[in-house]
């Protein structure tokens, strides 16, 4: 299989590895809902929270340019959405662009507020690297069904890690026997082989799917998912939540004193 996993760096040593994966949920939780919640004039705060994490990066032992090529990754889909905001938002014009038969302005708060939307969404992707980065996945599922998530949810997310790897390599299949048979012509062509192998990919992955369930259903499979390790909450997950909680409230409180 020519593929990375998600948690390729679980395996490391380190303090943030260490710690329970209940702990990191909502140590993670709480790291992005304050900073959703930072008003987007608050450029301090940004630096204090990315700070923040990149002490936690430092302290995990993870590589900084693992880090840095997954929290790109997000960029072209955050920029999608919010790239259309400085033309529509309301306020002083920062320019005026002729494109094709249309004239479009962008404004110095559409800008502002583009900036503000990479920001948030990059410092909640090195937040989530992190706790994907650090935690193995069969933990971080055994912690969020404790935590209270939905069985089916589970069930959901743990196929989807064990099998998503199985159909890259039914794929890279389907592709070696594409270009075997020496794949060219038109783009009309191309459009209509890439289709056929889509569909394709999508029946045999349902009828995997129901040969994996009958197989489970022979062996007693009653939709818990059972594992003989057990979680444990430390002292130190204590003194880390508690730390971590007020490390994140503190600029909050510097800036209303101030």
């Amino acid at each position: 299989m020519k593929h990375s996993f998600i948690d390729e760096y679980s395996d490391l040593d380190s303090f943030i590895h260490r710690l329970d994966p209940r702990t990191k949920l909502i140590a993670s939780l709480a790291f992005i809902v304050a900073v959703v919640l930072t008003p987007a004039n608050n450029w301090r705060i940004f630096v204090c929270y990315f700070c923040v994490i990149a002490v936690l990066l430092i302290l995990s032992r993870l590589p900084p340019l693992y880090v840095l090529k997954r929290s790109l990754v997000i960029f072209p889909f955050v920029l999608l959405i919010a790239v259309f905001i400085p033309f529509f938002k309301e306020g002083e014009l920062a320019g005026s662009y002729n494109i094709w038969m249309w004239q479009v302005s962008v404004t110095y708060s559409g800008l502002f507020i583009l900036a503000n939307v990479v920001v948030k969404a990059w410092l909640c992707i090195l937040g989530l690297i992190l706790l994907s980065s650090t935690t193995k996945l069969a933990d971080l599922l055994k912690g969020l069904k404790q935590l209270g998530t939905p069985q089916v949810m589970i069930l959901i997310l743990s196929f989807m890690y064990r099998y998503i790897f199985v159909l890259v390599d039914e794929v890279m299949r389907m592709q070696q026997a594409r270009d075997s048979r020496n794949f060219g012509g038109n783009r009309l062509h191309q459009l209509k082989t890439i289709g056929n192998m889509v569909g394709t990919l999508f029946i045999r992955s349902y009828e995997r799917g129901e040969r994996i369930y009958a197989a489970m259903l022979s062996r007693g499979f009653d939709g818990q998912v059972r594992t003989l390790h057990n979680l444990s909450f430390r002292p130190a997950d204590a003194y880390f939540g508690v730390i971590f909680c007020m490390v994140l409230v503190s600029p909050y409180i510097i800036w209303w004193l101030g």
